[in-house]
Formats: C-alpha cells, sequence, structure tokens
C-alpha cells in the first residue's frame, strides 16, 4: 500500500501512476475531492490498476489531517510507501486556519504530522519506506526561528525555501529514529519540473514560471526518481540520504546541523499539536 500526497496533479499525479503501473496499491491525497476522483480515475484507465483509492484532505490544516489519519486507520492495516509530495509556493501572505504560513504549513508542517500520526502503520509494515520531495532551493535557506510565519517579513522565495531546509532536516532526524526498525527515509530533488506549481497566486511569480516553463522537465520524466527510491531493490536500507535526481548527493550545510533539526523537530510537534 502506498499513499502519495498532492496526488492530483504534476509530480503527484506522475508518481501515482507510475507506482500504478507498478502495480500497486495507491492512496492519493488530494485537497479538492472533485479533482481528485477525475485523477483516480485517470490513473486507473492509464495503468489498468483498479487499486487505485482517493482520500480528501487540506495538508496546510490540522485537524484535516488527523482526519486523514483517522480515516485512513479505519480501511487500511498496512503502508509500505508513504510519498511526502504536497507542497505549494504562494507570491503573498496566506494564513490557514491553524495560524500557520500556509507554505510553511503546507510543504512541511502537514507532512510532519501525518507521518508521525501514520508512524506506527509503516513501522508495522517493515520494510517500508518514507520519501520526502524536497527542491534544490533549500540551498541557502535557513529556518527563521524569529519570524517562522513571516510576520515581519514575508518573501515567496524564502518561505518556499525554509520549508525545503525543513523537509531535509525532517529527513535526517527522522531516519535516525527509525535505525533499527526497517523503516528508511530520505528526500529528493527530483529536479525543476514543468507542473502547475506556482500558480496558486496570480501575478509576477506565476507569470515568470509560466514563461520558463518550456525549460523545465517534464512530470513524466522526473517520476523515475521517485518512483525508483520508493521502490528499488538496490536503495532497500539506505536511509537518511539527500537524492538530486536519480543520483545521491549532499545537501546544503545548514542542513547537517543537528542542533538546528532537533529544534526543528521539537517547534514542529509542538506547532503539530496546538
Amino acid at each position: 500500500m502506498c499513499i502519495v500526497t498532492g496526488g492530483n496533479s504534476g509530480i503527484g499525479k506522475a508518481t501515482a501512476l507510475g507506482l500504478a503501473e507498478l502495480g500497486g496499491s495507491i492512496i492519493i491525497v488530494c485537497r479538492n475531492k472533485r479533482e481528485g476522483e477525475a485523477t483516480q480515475s485517470d490513473i486507473k484507465t492509464k495503468s489498468g490498476n483498479e487499486n487505485v483509492h482517493l482520500l480528501a484532505a487540506d495538508l496546510s490544516s490540522m485537524q484535516s489531517i488527523r482526519q486523514l489519519a483517522d480515516d485512513f486507520k479505519r480501511t487500511y492495516q498496512k503502508l509500505h510507501v508513504l510519498v511526502n509530495n504536497a507542497g505549494e509556493i504562494l507570491t503573498k501572505r496566506h494564513v490557514t486556519v491553524d495560524g500557520f504560513e500556509r507554505t510553511f504549513a503546507s510543504s512541511h508542517l502537514g507532512h510532519f504530522l501525518l507521518t508521525n500520526l501514520l508512524l506506527d502503520v509503516i513501522k508495522a509494515s517493515a520494510p517500508a519506506r518514507i520519501v520526502n520531495i524536497t527542491s534544490s532551493a533549500h540551498r541557502g535557506a535557513r529556518i527563521h526561528f524569529d519570524d517562522l510565519h513571516g510576520e515581519k517579513k514575508y518573501s515567496a522565495f524564502q518561505a518556499y525555501g525554509q520549508a525545503k531546509l525543513a523537509n531535509v532536516l525532517f529527513t535526517y532526524e527522522l531516519a535516525k529514529r527509525m535505525k533499527g526498525t526497517g523503516v528508511t527515509v530520505n528526500c529528493l530533488h527530483p529536479g525543476v519540473v514543468r507542473t502547475g506549481f506556482g500558480h496558486d497566486d496570480p501575478g509576477l511569480l506565476s507569470l515568470g514560471i509560466w514563461v520558463a516553463s518550456p525549460f523545465y522537465m517534464s512530470a513524466e520524466k522526473a517520476v523515475k526518481a521517485v518512483v525508483r527510491l520508493a521502490t528499488s531493490p538496490e536503495l532497500e536500507g539506505v536511509t537518511g540520504k539527500y537524492f538530486s535526481k536519480m543520483k545521491e548527493a549532499r545537501s546544503s550545510e545548514e542542513s547537517y546541523d543537528e542542533e538546528v533539526a532537533q529544534r526543528m523537530w521539537k517547534l514542529s510537534e509542538e506547532l503539530a499539536a496546538s
């Protein structure tokens, strides 16, 4: 059983399709149920696999994520692959129902909470894999503990870079905590991909992404690295690593700061519980 968040478009949809084509049972998590149902049907048709399921949830809402975890556990007993993919970049600062900056909430905090809520099932399903989709945008970023939600100063790229760095820090810290459980945790920069990403807010950012999009990698090409990380026998037992496209690589120096990782974990726990 596999879960892919943000599964209605882009890398998420392509990942779900790739896993479905391998014969797996897939759950796509989408914010919009109607769009999710259309994607679910499309993946079933293209893959010839009827074991494609849908759960609706808003990854920026802690209550919605708790409901998602409860819904999953009521129906399913195993989870072998969790691909934390959902995320966004927003021109303007948006605040979630919980009072968090939305890029941080949907790209990091939601996945932090979801993963921890499902860890008991994941460990019971071992060997199992957790794949966190991050970005090379984490390079040069830092965690702004004094202004985590951009209240003093907001920048779309700063917020996105911070969230992607949080993904890497989360990966490394979780991998340590999962040592000896049979659960591996890795993160991946799939490349600069041509998707609907960046179009949630109108403005110059959205326009710039659209203009540059012909030069980006297709989701179908990028997803090969995601599926490999989630399923390849040659990566069995590999954990706590950062991959760039198809190859293991070194992430930013900031991402290896264990003190920052532990501080980020503790703060994420506090925020997710609030």
